[in-house]
């Protein structure tokens, strides 16, 4: 049995991924100013934070360049982000 099959398809609200994005990276940002903003409390904090924002950045990234490729038409683009 296709569990799939059974269920609804995601309302376009909850498909986007662009919140979780923006939303996430912001976090980041904020948790850098934090950082720095505190001093010498946690130097090993703003590395990992750094990478937050950059990890963030580039999945917003991939996630234009799906969705260009899907509004392109293209056959190996992620469907759905149209």
């Amino acid at each position: 049995m296709n569990e799939s099959a059974d269920r609804p398809p995601l309302t376009q609200r909850l498909a986007d991924p662009r919140p979780a994005l923006i939303l996430g990276t912001l976090a980041w940002a904020v948790a850098i100013v934090v950082v720095i903003v505190t001093g010498d409390r946690w130097p090993d904090a703003l590395p990992t934070c750094i990478a937050g924002v950059v990890v963030g950045f580039l999945g917003y990234g991939l996630f234009a360049l799906q969705r260009r490729a899907a509004r392109r038409g293209s056959r190996g683009a992620q469907q759905g982000l149209l």
